[in-house]
């Protein structure tokens, strides 16, 4: 049987970029696959994976699915294992000729990428907006990076302990610091990245210094500019956006559904990368 059938779960999930990113990817490719959207929540995902036949190749995850099916997996990577989160699922079979499901978290592939292409390619500090699963992905890309430290602003300060363990894993040191606090011109950071969703209210203030010298890498893209990256080049700083991210961390995706290794690079990428990019493209 032909294995060309994929989707990205989530709920909501009608407003995912992910069908045009990876169909854009496969029509370049030459490949026949079929990739739609899904929605499924945490408690319909076990029955949804057991239910898919041998005609499925993967998946794509969005929050909170990304950490839901860490124990319904096989295999994880070693990314997934360190950040707590799988944003990829690999339809696989084991050497007996089992059904295996692989786990991968391509976010950290994005992250750094972006950071890279857009000329970053060392990383000491960073500050973190935000401490959720994505905040986990950003640590390690940072730490890939060669990042030692992180100050993590969170609303609740208390939700952000995980992070701590993904910075003892990675050798960074994790700073938590509540929401409100005001960011003097002292020493800036390498880059500040911003996990928050687009349109979020920034309750943390960065003096035009830090603005101006500091990478602002915002994982949001819609509406674009946020109000964080207006401010950033009001003050004259550099801007990376999510949507970068986006469209990186898809083709980590398309790397694994291919070759099943997300570092495995694509017949011809480069064309394949401009493809994606033309697909969600304003």
């Amino acid at each position: 049987m032909n294995r060309n059938r994929l989707a990205v779960l989530g709920s909501p999930i009608s407003h995912s970029k992910s069908p045009l990113l990876h169909r854009a990817a496969y029509a370049a490719l030459s490949l026949d696959w079929q990739y739609e959207a899904v929605e499924v929540t945490g408690a319909t995902l076990p029955g949804f994976l057991a239910s898919r036949d041998e005609s499925w190749r993967g998946l794509s995850l969005t929050m909170p699915l990304k950490r839901d099916v860490l124990p319904l997996l096989d295999e994880t990577d070693a990314v997934a294992a360190t950040t707590g989160g799988a944003n990829t699922v690999l339809f696989d079979v084991d050497p007996a000729g089992n059904r295996q499901l692989r786990g991968f978290n391509t976010d950290v592939f994005g992250i750094r990428r972006a950071f890279t292409e857009a000329g970053v390619d060392s990383l000491r500090s960073v500050h973190v907006l935000g401490a959720g699963a994505t905040a986990a992905s950003v640590i390690a890309a940072a730490a890939a990076l060669g990042a030692t430290r992180a100050t993590v602003y969170a609303r609740n300060p208390e939700k952000a302990h995980p992070l701590r363990l993904v910075g003892e894993r990675l050798g960074v040191e994790i700073d938590v610091q509540p929401w409100g606090t005001s960011e003097g011109p002292g020493e800036a950071p390498d880059a500040v990245i911003s996990t928050l969703p687009g349109g979020a209210e920034i309750d943390v203030a960065f003096a035009g210094p830090i603005r101006a010298r500091s990478v602002l890498f915002d994982v949001s893209y819609d509406p674009w500019p946020s109000p964080l990256a207006s401010a950033w080049l009001e003050a004259g700083g550099r801007v990376i956006s999510g949507l970068d991210m986006l469209v990186l961390q898809a083709l980590a995706q398309v790397h694994i559904f291919v070759s099943g290794d997300p570092e495995q690079a694509l017949p011809n990428e480069s064309a394949v990368l401009a493809a994606m990019r033309s697909a969600v493209s304003a």
